[in-house]
């Protein structure tokens, strides 16, 4: 069936130079690897899953389709690469149609069926199937489709980016308990953020994975989810978000009980939709706020950040199937070339910042940095704006995290230097004593609660409850001798101190 289709769509690819847009038109420069990509189904047994349309009542374990783009050096002259339409037959799978005929892709799912949409179909794209990969660890991406689309939506960015050395895994956006999600909700953005994580175990599994490289993408509605999994995994170190809901919907973010923006610490970059016209807006009941606020981006501190918004590109046009498949609203869009020609550009900021800062790319960076037209974008093309983390306070974590690395030695000379760089920096009384003693009551490390508690005394040399707890921590390793000095040094400064009176009683027993 799959070859018969072909050569009738052979016939209509003699109509294709009446369309505009192609995967050749978009100009993306692959880079010095060849492509592999495969795809799986696979399973998570934590949660349940139902397919609706084999219409019984069959619960099975959450099924999750898997694509993977991936560098290889394969010799595949002998090959050819995989077509749009075999992209689309992973789109069927997905679906829950796997037996729907060729011919109805187009009739069936979301596009018209034009003869420019049908030329598309045999279009070669530049990944070829089960190719071997390369064993050398590479940064890996995890893509978050958009609302209920598929895995492979955004293919021609995928493969793109694994050209330049990088493995990309995503799935398809699906609801809690089925394929179809319930209009963007809270259980909508938990679901997608889970399955996020699962392909971050997922991808984690492979041996050619830099697993302290990993950062999330996503288009849509997987902007938003990306952002949630961010907060509440460390593994990830970047998030691109592409035209993502972070923007469009984060009172839902806001909403989760792991939302916290103090958390994203790690780089940001969203790249906007154009402006939509007052007309549009009137016409489809859009807020007429959306154009320019952006509330999630004004209250970044932590991360170093980048917003951009591309003026000849909207929403759709941020996946590669809306670039080549959907239809053209002739109220908004620009020129097909001019749709292709930004594409192109956001897939180069993408590539650009995960240089950057996954590979920490100097050149990368500075191309960030600089303004649109240096880098050879037409002017009226992209504007740019970027922020720097806020100054970070130096906090009590911190000290305690330096401390430890010295092995709590050296502790009135590491304040000292601390307190140099850092002059409103003080160690609270309350938390010195508490680590203190938390050290000094496990015996592994009671000597080095001892030395937090002679920094505390030092600071604090006034105080009788510090030095009531040296001495304590001085009896617990059995040192009774410096314990019967602190307790009394206690007892000058409180001479109430009903502990220090008790203990010194004992101990001259």
């Amino acid at each position: 069936m799959k070859t018969q289709f072909l050569i009738l769509l052979f016939f209509s690819f003699l109509n294709f130079c009446f369309g505009q847009t192609s995967l050749k038109k978009m100009s993306l420069e692959n880079g010095k690897f060849n492509v592999g990509f495969k795809h799986y189904l696979t399973t998570d047994s934590t949660r349940s899953y139902k397919r609706i349309f084999d219409w019984n009542n069959k619960i099975i374990p959450r099924q999750i389709p898997v694509s993977i783009w991936y560098p290889t050096l394969d010799d595949l002259t002998r090959n050819t690469p995989l077509t749009v339409l075999d992209y689309m037959e992973i789109l069927k799978e997905e679906e829950e149609w796997e037996y729907l005929p060729n011919e109805q892709i187009l009739n069936w799912y979301y596009y018209q069926n034009t003869l420019e949409n049908r030329a598309h179909l045999i279009e070669e794209s530049t990944a070829y199937l089960n190719a071997k990969p390369l064993i050398e660890k590479y940064p890996a991406i995890i893509y978050a489709s958009s609302y209920q689309a598929s895995s492979i939506e955004n293919f021609a960015l995928c493969e793109y980016l694994a050209s330049h050395g990088y493995i990309i895994i995503s799935s398809p956006g699906r609801g809690t308990i089925s394929r179809f999600m319930e209009g963007g909700t809270e259980k909508d953005l938990e679901t997608q953020a889970r399955d996020v994580e699962f392909l971050i175990k997922e991808i984690s599994d492979h041996v050619n994975v830099d697993q302290n490289k990993i950062a999330t993408m996503g288009f849509s509605f997987g902007g938003l989810s990306n952002v949630l999994s961010q907060m509440r995994n460390s593994a990830i170190k970047a998030i691109v978000s592409l035209d993502g809901s972070i923007k469009y919907q984060y009172d839902v973010l806001q909403k989760s009980p792991f939302a916290s923006i103090e958390r994203v610490n790690v780089p940001f970059i969203h790249m906007a939709q154009k402006d939509i016209p007052k007309e549009v807006m009137v016409d489809d009941k859009i807020d007429s706020t959306l154009n320019y606020n952006f509330e999630f981006y004004d209250q970044l501190v932590n991360s170093r950040a980048f917003s951009l918004k591309f003026h000849k590109l909207t929403h759709s046009y941020f996946s590669t199937l809306g670039v080549l498949f959907e239809k053209r609203d002739y109220r908004q869009d620009k020129s097909d070339m001019e749709i292709m020609e930004s594409y192109k550009w956001m897939s180069i900021y993408t590539l650009n910042f995960l240089n950057a800062f996954l590979k920490s790319d100097i050149d990368a960076l500075n191309f960030l940095d600089r303004k649109p037209e240096e880098n050879g974008l037409a002017p009226g093309l992209v504007s740019t704006n970027s922020k720097l983390p806020q100054k970070k306070v130096f906090s009590f974590e911190d000290f305690n995290e330096i401390a430890f690395g010295q092995n709590y030695e050296n502790l009135n000379s590491l304040y000292d230097s601390i307190q140099h760089k850092h002059r409103s920096f003080q160690l609270e009384e309350g938390k010195l004593n508490n680590l203190g003693l938390q050290l000094v009551y496990n015996p592994v490390t009671a000597h080095h609660g001892i030395n937090m508690l002679l920094l505390a005394t030092n600071i604090y040399s006034e105080s009788a409850n510090l030095f009531d707890s040296l001495a304590e921590a001085y009896l617990f390793v059995g040192n009774n001798k410096m314990a019967i000095i602190y307790f009394q040094k206690s007892l000058q400064l409180n001479p109430q101190n009903q502990n220090a009176i008790k203990r010194l009683i004992e101990l001259k027993k």
